[in-house]
């Protein structure tokens, strides 16, 4: 396939966010090139996508959100879904979304692995003529 994939990492939750980070790996061909840039949590990832649309094929958000006791979770959550498909639609360039939402640590270790499930979509969409 021969593209080129931007992995923009929220790091917040290292521990999750290397997971989600390995599981998309090994999901993507090894004939694209992969670039990845580590930001500090999930907000700061579709204006790094953004500064990138022109460098890249398509894009990977990852990142985690654990809710806490208050409505920063639903804001963050929403705030950075929103903006990712609107990229994503207005761009018209693939970004698999990898942001897990969770509400407890217990729920985040479970679903580390999801960066694949965004990945795969990526692929897909990138081979489709």
């Amino acid at each position: 396939m021969n593209k080129k994939i931007l992995i923009v990492l929220a790091n917040y939750y290292k521990n999750i966010s290397d997971g989600l980070l390995k599981s998309a790996l090994k999901n993507i061909p090894k004939s694209n090139h992969v670039k990845i840039i580590k930001v500090p949590g999930v907000f700061e990832i579709p204006v790094t996508i953004s500064k990138n649309l022109k460098k890249f094929d398509a894009f990977l958000a990852l990142g985690c959100v654990i809710k806490g006791q208050t409505p920063h979770f639903d804001f963050i959550s929403l705030a950075s879904t929103k903006a990712i498909i609107d990229i994503s639609v207005s761009k018209k360039k693939p970004v698999g979304n990898g942001i897990i939402t969770c509400l407890n640590m217990r729920q985040a270790k479970a679903r580390r692995n999801k960066g694949a499930e965004a990945a795969k979509a990526v692929v897909s969409i990138l081979s489709q003529k």
